[in-house]
């Protein structure tokens, strides 16, 4: 899958289009879950190739909830909105439920809508291509972990609009064209990314993990150090490039003019799944059952594979297949109408 839903429209163009939730633990912050949440959008437009157009908001708040935090998520999302030049211009606030739901939380999401002449996919990824990458310092979950851990000078790292600056870069450049393929990498980390990305082209990836290591944050990977959280596994929002080897050193050159650090961190092959190269040896780079655990929750959950996984994804493609066949009897339904 990828980042956004495209479709070409009438002049030929391609009309880009994706929706976020909001981190739903940054509800007590909504300025936070604002901005990250807004900022989430407009990366799945951006790695599509797409310019973005503008932005939507969906707001829903439990029956005690703070008419304040509805004006500070807004404000958090049109701070990106400033930021960028990319408006705010429609939205729909609605309390939880149509009767009481008590407490005070707030959940939402942003969408955002974009257009290109030129898609990224990720099946356009092929053996031989270079995968670069931006310097990460995480939105939602890294400041979440922050706020669990008391380490609140670390959600400051996050308030940057770097990744979006990359892209921006990249398309004033003119560079799209030689490019295969762009990602963002958040929810399962670059563990996560790399499966999908190897399942969809039919490629192997292989990473180096001293190049990984050095564009994290400095701030935040020691954080996640600190707690013993697998920053390979939770979402850095960095940018992850796919580009034949003969465009990766102009495309490095233009992020660097812009400040933005980056660097080559693995290479495309033939074959299948992804590998990470750790001091010379190579080990095998599968996500685990869940993202990195990053709360204590989490912690206690844990990230593997329950022993009823086989029951749940059996239960869940009865589920889909229910849910399609009401689908076509509800259209054959109106079709006689």
């Amino acid at each position: 899958m990828d980042d956004s839903g495209v479709v070409k429209a009438s002049k030929g163009e391609y009309l880009v289009v994706t929706v976020d939730g909001m981190h739903s633990r940054l509800s007590d912050y909504p300025f936070l879950a604002g901005f990250h949440v807004a900022r989430a959008a407009l990366r799945d437009v951006y790695v599509m190739g797409a310019k973005p157009l503008a932005m939507l908001s969906d707001i829903h708040v439990a029956d005690d909830g703070d008419v304040g935090k509805i004006f500070d998520h807004i404000a958090g999302i049109t701070t990106v909105a400033q930021l960028t030049g990319i408006p705010l211009i429609t939205g729909s606030t609605l309390r939880i439920g149509g009767d009481m739901v008590i407490g005070e939380r707030m959940t939402g999401c942003v969408g955002a809508v974009g257009i290109t002449q030129l898609v990224s996919a990720r099946i356009q990824a092929e053996p031989g291509d270079l995968v670069l990458m931006t310097q990460g310092a995480g939105g939602g979950t890294i400041s979440t972990t922050a706020l669990y851990f008391d380490m609140h000078d670390v959600v400051d790292e996050t308030i940057n609009i770097t990744f979006i600056e990359a892209c921006e870069a990249i398309i004033d450049a003119g560079l799209l064209e030689h490019i295969h393929a762009m990602t963002d990498v958040t929810n399962g980390g670059i563990r996560g990314d790399a499966k999908e990305i190897s399942r969809t082209a039919g490629v192997k990836l292989v990473f180096k993990e001293d190049k990984l290591r050095a564009l994290v944050n400095p701030a935040v990977l020691t954080m996640l150090e600190m707690l013993k959280i697998d920053y390979l596994g939770v979402s850095l929002d960095a940018l992850l490039i796919i580009a034949p080897a003969d465009a990766a050193d102009t495309i490095l050159d233009v992020l660097r003019s812009k400040d933005i650090a980056a660097d080559v961190i693995g290479q495309i092959e033939k074959g299948s799944g992804a590998q990470l190269e750790v001091d010379g040896v190579i080990n095998d780079f599968s996500p685990r059952f869940r993202e990195s655990a990053y709360t204590p929750i989490k912690k206690l959950v844990g990230e593997d594979e329950p022993m009823d996984f086989n029951d749940m994804c059996n239960k869940v493609e009865r589920a889909a297949g229910e849910a399609v066949d009401k689908k076509n009897r509800i259209i054959e339904r109106i079709g006689k109408l």
